[in-house]
């Protein structure tokens, strides 16, 4: 089987929270290792229909030989943007059961040196989610203007010192093109003042580089809304989401389509349609001791469950 290191963040609870039943559609947006897949399966089974998403092949490569026992799986590479295509194309009208988004970029993809997702390890500036993309870290750090830079870094990756480290790269790559991730990384610590903290000073850049390659913000507030319409009377949304910004999303999303009413105060009368979802928990589920004490990454996590309640 193919080496691919990846620990299924509340498998349980995020599984669980579908209530999974033979002979019903399920889908899992990010396949990943294939840890929250293998457990839907074997609650459908047999009857029940998962299809699964992903754009890594190495993470297809390995789900693939771990879940080949399962019949009623579908893995497709392809983006979870493309879902309603995709089901239209395989022929299923409705997602009946539920869909699972894991969000954000595998331990794999951030452990892999390779992959240019660590400030540690020195690789070619990458980043990319899909590996047959064209676009990179590189292009973002090379050819973004100074005021873009700043936007992203603040805005994704909510650093204090966007400016001075926007600036700073601008600078160097008039001399040279920056094509590592420890050039860069040397290059943030240079340039910013060196306070005590857990928190290594090229994080929040590398993250923020990672959101704007790989569009993920965006994608997660786009499908959430797109996916609306596919889902079933009483079929079920579970989003584990791993920082602020995308909880963020998922949050205002399922406030704004569980709610009856956007009117204006001052409108007498309300003619917004009813609401879409009801969720399961107004708060977010986090991992439990014993994850965290397995895997302390699993602290940032926070799980949203909504059900759709539209005939």
């Amino acid at each position: 089987m193919t080496e691919f290191n990846h620990y299924t963040v509340m498998k349980n609870e995020a599984v669980d929270a579908l209530e999974c039943e033979s002979g019903k559609v399920y889908v899992d947006c990010t396949l990943g290792g294939g840890g929250h897949s293998e457990l839907i399966l074997q609650r459908i089974s047999p009857d029940g229909k998962l299809i699964a998403f992903d754009v890594d092949e190495d993470a297809i490569s390995y789900a693939s030989e771990r879940l080949k026992a399962y019949k009623n799986l579908t893995i497709v590479k392809n983006s979870y943007t493309n879902i309603r295509q995709v089901l239209k194309d395989l022929g299923i009208k409705k997602i009946t059961g539920g869909v699972l988004f894991d969000l954000g970029a595998s331990y794999h993809q951030l452990t892999k040196q390779e992959r240019g997702f660590s400030f540690t390890k020195e690789a070619p500036l990458d980043m990319r989610f899909n590996q047959d993309a064209q676009f990179s870290a590189y292009d973002v750090v090379n050819t973004y203007s100074e005021e873009d830079l700043v936007r992203i870094f603040s805005q994704y990756g909510e650093e204090h010192f966007s400016k001075r480290i926007a600036k700073e790269i601008v600078n160097k790559r008039k001399l040279k093109n920056i094509n590592t991730t420890t050039e860069l990384s040397e290059l943030i610590i240079n340039c910013t003042p060196h306070v005590k903290s857990k928190i290594h000073p090229a994080t929040r850049v590398f993250q923020a580089l990672r959101i704007e390659v790989n569009q993920e913000l965006q994608n997660v507030k786009n499908t959430l809304e797109d996916i609306l319409d596919l889902l079933d009377f009483n079929a079920i949304i579970s989003v584990i989401s791993f920082h602020s910004l995308e909880d963020r999303i998922v949050k205002q999303i399922f406030k704004y389509y569980s709610t009856r009413c956007h009117c204006d105060k001052t409108q007498m009368i309300c003619h917004c349609p009813p609401p879409v979802l009801e969720l399961v928990n107004k708060k977010p589920v986090t991992a439990s001791e014993e994850e965290l004490k397995l895997n302390p990454p699993s602290r940032s996590a926070k799980l949203r469950v909504a059900r759709c309640i539209r005939r």
